[in-house]
């Protein structure tokens, strides 16, 4: 049977590949074309170097707590790529290490493309004076060496919904923190969270055209695929987070509390993405469905209304925890 499946998937993931390169020109920028890390940071070759670090760090003095605590834990998830990568080379489709396919293409630019977010991120906690770097970076080694298990196995229906849930979520995550870092007195570090949520976007966009095309010629194992990960419910990245002497995923919801006080990501902000992406794949209207595929349905249609009832009976704890990352 599993090997039924593989055969299934590997054919579909063919046909919808076939014209990758095209995708890739839509859904990505050309590498020299493409902004830097150094675009956005004080040139250390420029006289004016520790007068520009200075202002970046009165800058940061007054950004709270909370807003700390949620842009190293973004930028730890961001770091985390090596780990990601492994796992989409892994996916059926994608694996042809004998004859490269344009997905492992599509993987690799694409990880190239996020590289840059963790980059740029570290150097500008780094430059801010308010973190402990060695702590994040104990934190960001921990994550790449424990992995991750994010349910989709090597099924790329399951990678490619995850990973369109996954960006849009990145994007929602990197545009609050653009518009609170300006509510706070830096347009500066708006402007970095910004272009980062400007990428997250458009990679989302991609995810999600490859699972409309998907949808198109696999229709009923597509959505038990979108079935099965929602009953799993879409766990972040990061779920593995932690600090040193911090169990595993302890660390992680300490920040997700930080990130649903500040209203970076919230319980809403799950149930509003998964609405946009049964709207947007026309989940309730697809046609030639079989019986367990027409049930999988039905559970996906009413799941927002389901979900919006236990969000409106949680709670988010209010006292801070203190992260053993911020210095001051």
């Amino acid at each position: 049977m599993e090997t039924e499946l593989s055969a299934a998937r590997l054919e579909v993931m063919q046909h919808v590949g076939k014209d990758l390169d095209a995708l890739m020109a839509e859904y990505l920028k050309p590498i020299d074309q493409n902004w830097q890390p150094t675009d956005f940071l004080p040139d250390a070759s420029n006289e004016n170097f520790f007068s520009e670090v200075k202002l970046l760090q009165e800058s940061c003095r007054d950004l709270p707590y909370d807003y700390i605590a949620v842009l190293i834990g973004d930028t730890i998830t961001e770091e985390a790529l090596p780990t990601y990568e492994s796992w989409l080379m892994d996916v059926i489709g994608v694996d042809q290490v004998d004859n490269p396919s344009g997905w492992s293409k599509w993987v690799r630019a694409w990880t190239a493309e996020e590289n840059r977010h963790g980059d740029l991120l570290n150097k500008y906690l780094y430059l801010s004076g308010r973190v402990n770097m060695r702590a994040m970076e104990v934190s960001t080694q921990y994550l790449i060496a424990d992995g991750f298990d994010i349910g989709t196995d090597r099924d790329p229906y399951r990678n490619f919904i995850y990973t369109s849930f996954q960006e849009l979520a990145t994007n929602v995550s990197h545009r609050r923190t653009a518009t609170l870092s300006k509510q706070f007195g830096n347009p500066h570090l708006s402007k970095i969270c910004g272009v980062i949520a400007s990428d997250e976007m458009r990679h989302a966009k991609a995810y999600k055209a490859f699972v409309s095309r998907i949808l198109a010629v696999d229709p009923s194992e597509l959505i038990l695929a979108l079935e099965d990960m929602m009953k799993k419910k879409i766990v972040m990245p990061a779920h593995f987070l932690r600090e040193t002497g911090v169990k595993m995923g302890d660390t992680f919801s300490h920040f997700s509390d930080a990130a649903q006080r500040l209203g970076v990501y919230t319980t809403m902000d799950y149930i509003e993405i998964l609405e946009s992406l049964l709207a947007e794949w026309e989940i309730g209207t697809v046609r030639d469905l079989n019986s367990g595929a027409e049930k999988a349905r039905d559970y996906l249609m009413a799941l927002p209304a389901r979900l919006r009832r236990i969000a409106d009976r949680t709670r988010i704890p209010e006292l801070q925890y203190e992260f053993s990352w911020i210095s001051r």
